[in-house]
């Protein structure tokens, strides 16, 4: 994983409720970084989460995998930048690849995974096409076939 490999980054400070009695970031906390990742990625690419796909298209998203690797630990009142991009986009789900570096020193490594499902049913449905058009003029790549 390179930094460069990501058009977008957001950085926050590590808070002492985040560390453990090591001294570093609990592993759990990096998930909650992930999220926030997630989170400013949708304002960075001008979509309005959740309006913009629950209230708009009456769908939503639901976390279905998620994996990261601890290569060097953070902690308290460090400066971290949280990279997100879109690594796989599908009809129904798409795979977010997350990187935290600490200057140029990359920490951990992560993916989120998230099917576009309806609410009721908890069945997965096809993303907005209003979606789809901004992830990809965001990360300029081509839609994947694949589920």
């Amino acid at each position: 994983m390179k930094r460069e490999d990501f058009r977008f980054a957001h950085r926050l400070r590590v808070r002492w409720a985040e560390t453990d009695l090591q001294g570093v970031v609990f592993n759990a906390n990096y998930y909650l970084y992930f999220d926030v990742a997630i989170t400013e990625y949708w304002r960075a690419i001008g979509f309005n989460y959740p309006a913009g796909l629950v209230e708009a298209y009456g769908t939503d998203l639901y976390a279905v995998a998620s994996s990261a690797q601890f290569h060097t630990p953070a902690a308290y009142d460090e400066e971290l930048d949280v990279a997100c991009r879109a690594s796989r986009i599908g009809r129904t789900s798409a795979a977010f690849a997350l990187g935290i570096w600490r200057g140029d020193e990359h920490l951990t490594s992560g993916e989120l995974v998230y099917v576009n499902a309806d609410p009721a049913t908890r069945k997965p449905v096809p993303f907005p096409q209003a979606l789809l058009d901004k992830i990809h003029g965001f990360e300029l790549v081509a839609p994947d076939k694949k589920k």
